[in-house]
């Protein structure tokens, strides 16, 4: 796999404290890569573009200090928790002053299957689109934790969903047209899980409101997760319970009572809960929070 295009590597003080760490994970036919330092400037010439390199596109969410972008006489800041995307096949400028951090997801041009032109056009417009949000708080939850998530046997699945989410953002923001209409279809399910996976806690997530987020209606959901073989609603209780089971077994929350942390993953009914855990995992949450502390000790 790779980790980036060849560039140079400037930092801001070569002559004073100089630290470094960057991490890349196979994730699916993506990686994940991070990387924190002090104040760095990775600069690709044209020159160097010329050179032979993999065409990638890198959705990158800063995590801390001001990146600084420029790339094809378009210079973008952004500060933490907002994205960039970096051709990195052709020339870039990008910077850091002082701690900074920040993480992607890299992603073949091939995986996308859309123009490059479209990329292209796409890449200094990434917040003109309405999924912007959703796919920064996605890149910032992969960067956050890309060893567990690496490591998930649902990886492979979780990064197929992130090439649909940053493959619908790069033609929403380039207002690509004939693409458009079939990529917004085509990824409405991905788009609806994510939607999902960071609302679990709301008790009052429900077809109807993610339909509304979305702008279609309730048919259109339905059918999209029909044709999926998908029921919305079981399988936003089996996220929840796969949360609320984690929870339960984390010694920093064994002082809550097992109805509060079911609420917070929206479970409002303690019976309903704990009927539907013991149906999924044939022991009762109790007894989950008790096996799990024997295995710790």
């Amino acid at each position: 796999m790779y980790a980036s295009a060849p560039c140079h590597v400037l930092h801001e003080d070569p002559g004073g404290v100089v630290r470094a760490r960057m991490e890349v994970w196979e994730f699916g036919r993506t990686t994940i890569f991070t990387q924190r330092s002090t104040g760095i400037r990775l600069l690709r010439t044209d020159k160097l573009a010329k050179q032979d390199a993999m065409p990638v596109v890198a959705v990158s969410v800063q995590r801390r200090a001001q990146g600084r972008l420029e790339q094809r006489g378009h210079q973008r800041v952004a500060g933490p928790g907002e994205l960039v995307a970096v051709d990195l096949s052709g020339a870039y400028d990008f910077s850091w002053s002082g701690d900074g951090a920040a993480g992607c997801i890299q992603i073949p041009f091939d995986q996308l299957s859309l123009p490059l032109d479209v990329v292209r056009r796409a890449a200094p417009e990434l917040e003109s689109s309405p999924l912007y949000r959703l796919v920064a708080e996605h890149v910032t939850s992969l960067a956050r934790a890309p060893a567990a998530i690496t490591a998930d046997a649902s990886s492979g699945a979780v990064a197929a969903a992130s090439i649909d989410l940053v493959r619908a953002l790069l033609v929403s923001a380039a207002r690509a047209g004939r693409h458009a209409r079939r990529v917004r279809f085509e990824t409405l399910l991905s788009r609806v899980r994510a939607y999902a996976r960071s609302h679990l806690a709301d008790p009052d997530l429900s077809p109807a409101t993610i339909a509304a987020a979305h702008n279609v209606s309730l048919r259109q959901l339905y059918k999209v997760c029909a044709e999926a073989e998908l029921s919305l609603e079981q399988w936003i209780i089996e996220e929840r319970l796969q949360r609320v089971r984690h929870a339960l077994a984390q010694p920093d929350l064994a002082h809550l009572p097992i109805a509060t942390v079911a609420r917070r993953w929206g479970f409002r009914d303690p019976t309903h809960f704990t009927r539907r855990f013991r149906a999924r995992y044939g022991m009762t949450p109790g007894q989950w929070r008790r096996s799990s502390a024997a295995a710790r000790r």
